[in-house]
């Protein structure tokens, strides 16, 4: 069979493309690309998948604001550059369209977003108050917005922690939630410092928007060292003392038993000579 013909054969993978759009603290936008395949029955992340990233639309050149290669978790971040800006502008709302070049697995793939501008306001209150307020974009103002549900948190190094027990509050007729943070104790940084977030998650409308504010409402980090002070994990010469004992009496231990051994058979050899 010709080559060529061989190679019509070859079946490609369908490859779909996701695109999600983040407004970190009102001050700068990301969007997230991600890639992934249905192997084997299962939905699987894709890397090395080159994507083009377009703005309002992928007719026009101009409207090209970056591209990237997915990574081996599938997914690569390209910040919203300050060349958008004449597109940006021009309306309440903003589309997004990632294209995927074809390669000899995946056929070209595409993905859109759609998304209506927003930001929030976040603030506290006496009593360890967090209040937050969402707005979004209507024609060229800001308008509060109701029926939304957004999140308060504080930030962690591995993921954000509800500042209570409640998941996540819905925004009223003044787009305000209001909550009371019940995380006492929790460690900041050397002063004491917290980092609240008040965002909305995956919205189909506003996708992911967050607003934070530092408070002193946390526990001062105090750093400890043990680097002069006895413990296991101490310099060479402050181990514990008895771990040490238990070392220096598991050698002498041994040393005993060879030298027993060594006696006892000096008195076989003489039992042997007589």
């Amino acid at each position: 069979m010709p080559h060529f013909l061989m190679a019509q054969a070859v079946e490609k993978n369908t490859l779909v493309l996701g695109v999600k759009y983040y407004n970190d603290n009102n001050a700068a936008q990301h969007l997230v690309i991600s890639a992934k395949s249905k192997i084997d029955g299962k939905f699987q992340k894709i890397g090395n998948i080159a994507v083009k990233v377009f703005i309002t639309n992928d007719s026009n050149k101009n409207n090209f604001i970056g591209a990237g290669i997915t990574s081996e978790r599938g997914e690569f971040i390209l910040f919203i550059p300050p060349s958008a800006k004449t597109e940006w502008v021009k309306s309440p709302t903003q589309n997004f369209i990632a294209i995927s070049a074809a390669n000899k697995l995946y056929e070209e793939a595409r993905a859109e977003t759609t998304i209506t501008k927003a930001k929030i306001k976040i603030d506290t209150a006496d009593g360890k108050i967090v209040n937050a307020k969402l707005f979004i974009k209507v024609d060229t103002s800001w308008q509060p917005m109701a029926g939304v549900e957004m999140v308060l948190a504080v930030k962690r190094l591995d993921g954000n922690l509800n500042i209570s027990e409640t998941a996540t509050y819905t925004s009223d007729s003044a787009g305000a939630i209001s909550g009371e943070f019940k995380r006492d104790s929790l460690p900041g940084d050397q002063k004491g410092n917290l980092i609240l977030v008040a965002n909305i998650i995956d919205n189909d409308v506003y996708g992911n928007v967050a607003a934070e504010i530092m408070v002193p409402w946390g526990k001062p980090l105090v750093y400890t060292t043990n680097y002069n002070h006895r413990s296991l994990f101490a310099r060479r010469g402050h181990s514990p003392i008895w771990l040490e004992l238990l070392a220096y009496g598991i050698i002498l231990l041994v040393w005993a038993v060879i030298i027993y051994l060594g006696f006892q058979i000096r008195n076989i050899i003489k039992l042997g000579l007589d």
